[in-house]
């Protein structure tokens, strides 16, 4: 990903906050601050014929340097596109960026009502850990419990 894929991430990004279950996200950020709170590395799209179709990147978990090899993934798929592959291809090249970076956990908190979102973590090896009642409202005002999905390096860490 690069700063002149944005216009295109943040359209796949409102398309994620207009679902209701994608994020906790009212509004799409500028750059400058989606920049700043992610990491500079692990940042993909997935390409075709010059248009993206989806985007993932991590971020930070932590500032404590215990925490430093565990980060939170966002990956969204663009409204078109999905159910063609795209998220477990961008999922696949994610983990083994993050693996060649030294990230040994992938964590990742999830709406319930995603569903598809779910799937996708199960098949790229994520485990359900638990459920975060009622921890953020919605851009239309309800509050969401959040389901806490994580995933260990098999190489990373050991």
């Amino acid at each position: 990903m690069k700063e002149g894929d944005w216009e295109a991430v943040a359209e796949i990004y409102a398309e994620g906050i207009a679902t209701g279950y994608a994020t906790f996200e009212h509004q799409i950020p500028t750059y400058q601050n989606w920049n700043n709170s992610h990491l500079k590395t692990c940042r993909l799209v997935a390409e075709q014929n010059g248009f993206i179709l989806g985007w993932a990147a991590l971020s930070p978990v932590s500032g404590r340097c215990v925490y430093g090899g565990v980060a939170e993934v966002s990956i969204y798929i663009g409204a078109s596109t999905r159910g063609r592959g795209i998220g477990n291809a961008l999922f696949s090249q994610l983990i083994k960026e993050s693996e060649k970076e030294g990230y040994w956990t992938l964590q990742s908190g999830i709406f319930p009502e995603n569903e598809a979102s779910i799937k996708l973590h199960e098949k790229v090896g994520f485990r359900y850990l638990g459920k975060r009642e009622k921890i953020g409202k919605t851009v239309q005002g309800e509050w969401k419990d959040n389901l806490l999905f994580e995933r260990r390096s098999k190489t990373v860490g050991k």
